[in-house]
């Protein structure tokens, strides 16, 4: 019997070092562009277009857009779409653009609505890709209506993606906590990410791994059209992930970069509130395949809730081997602290987080099998036309 406890420990401790050991390598090589280096101004700036889409945010976007028209970056237009909404999101946008213009005289600030959404489209990648057709700048970012950047955050990000020659540069976000229930799932869907992507990896041409988030996706215009843009993601839920990977697949240049307090996201009002935001987007990252959901699900616990289990329940010294696992897992901890808001402390909740995150999982599949579809913010998007979008292949140039 303890040969078995001193296997499964030992697996368990040599999965964690090795991840442990490769994102400690890995992550010193990505850069902060909140470093003193990064704060300057090119001399030739290139103009950038901020493409905003909402849906039902009018609580939000106001902030959102007044944070990006405050951006001390010169060449630079906004382009907002309303896109359907029930409330008045439309109405906030509007004001804002008039009070942006007055503050800064010169600033091009679009407000766009769509009234009727095309078939074939989600309503989200149809937004963006109206914005971008009109879209002016040499660069896009694609950006969200519940994000606030620092006045400074475009600017560092411009200057560094001209310096490395990027085609496609993320911005991690700084993660807005209110309670131990946000910080539990965002601290949990981190962990995640570090077995899911090796952020370290993007900028490596050899590399399969890229990075797509909807919060900061800064590309080159010409690039994006290189990818056959939004039209050849239309019916991709997770939008953000797949630009991401068309970009790499298609030889492109990517990068991220580290930047706390330059963008500030917060996800959701509560744990559940961030879960109920997942729903629509974990059973997509896993091409709507239940065998893989479950799986996903198996493998979470296995390597989140046996080392834990293992200390307590393991005889002898076995134990040891599961406390090696969950050292790897605390330093991992420290290291996310160091780029979010998130205490290491956090790690003695982990296998609750990691519960929570395997969940969310199981109810975005259920969801998503119960309605035969993705139903988000009054719009129901079928399962199969979902499936058929995404067996047109990344980057198809249509």
């Amino acid at each position: 019997m303890h040969i078995f406890w001193w296997l499964l420990g030992g697996a368990l401790a040599g999965v964690w070092v090795d991840r442990m050991q490769d994102a400690v390598r890995g992550m010193r090589h990505v850069a902060d562009i909140t470093r003193p280096e990064w704060d300057r101004r090119l001399r030739h700036m290139p103009r950038v277009s901020i493409v905003v889409p909402a849906r039902d945010e009018q609580e939000q976007v106001a902030a959102a857009l007044a944070s990006f028209a405050a951006q001390d970056y010169e060449n630079l237009e906004i382009i907002a779409v309303d896109d359907r909404s029930r409330d008045s999101t439309g109405e906030v946008m509007a004001r804002a653009a008039r009070a942006a213009i007055a503050a800064r005289p010169g600033l091009r600030f679009e407000v766009l609505h769509v009234r009727e959404l095309p078939a074939g489209w989600l309503g989200k990648t149809h937004a963006m890709w109206l914005a971008a057709g009109r879209a002016t700048g040499e660069w896009i970012l694609f950006t969200d209506a519940d994000v606030k950047l620092h006045p400074d955050a475009l600017r560092r990000a411009i200057a560094h993606a001209e310096e490395v020659k990027a085609d496609h540069l993320v911005l991690f976000p700084t993660h807005a906590l209110e309670t131990v229930g946000e910080s539990m799932v965002i601290a949990g869907f981190g962990m995640l990410f570090v077995f899911g992507n090796r952020p370290w990896k993007v900028s490596d041409p050899k590399a399969k791994d890229s990075m797509g988030l909807g919060s900061f996706n800064l590309v080159r215009k010409s690039v994006y059209e290189s990818i056959g843009t939004f039209r050849a993601l239309r019916l991709e839920v997770v939008d953000d992930i797949k630009l991401g990977q068309s970009v790499k697949l298609r030889g492109f240049s990517q990068h991220n970069v580290l930047g706390r307090g330059l963008l500030e996201l917060h996800w959701g009002h509560g744990g559940l509130g961030i879960v109920r935001n997942l729903t629509k987007n974990l059973f997509a990252v896993l091409d709507y395949r239940w065998p893989r959901a479950l799986g996903a699900c198996l493998l979470l616990v296995v390597l989140n809730v046996l080392p834990f289990l293992g200390v307590w329940l393991a005889p002898g010294r076995s134990k040891i081997a599961f406390a090696i696992a969950i050292a790897a897992i605390a330093v991992l901890y420290v290291g996310m602290y160091r780029t979010s808001r998130i205490s290491p402390a956090y790690v003695l909740l982990h296998p609750f987080n990691s519960l929570i995150i395997a969940y969310a999982l199981l109810r975005s599949m259920a969801a998503t099998l119960w309605h035969g579809g993705v139903v988000w913010r009054g719009t129901k998007y079928e399962l199969e036309e979902l499936r058929g979008g995404r067996k047109q292949g990344i980057g198809s140039r249509e």
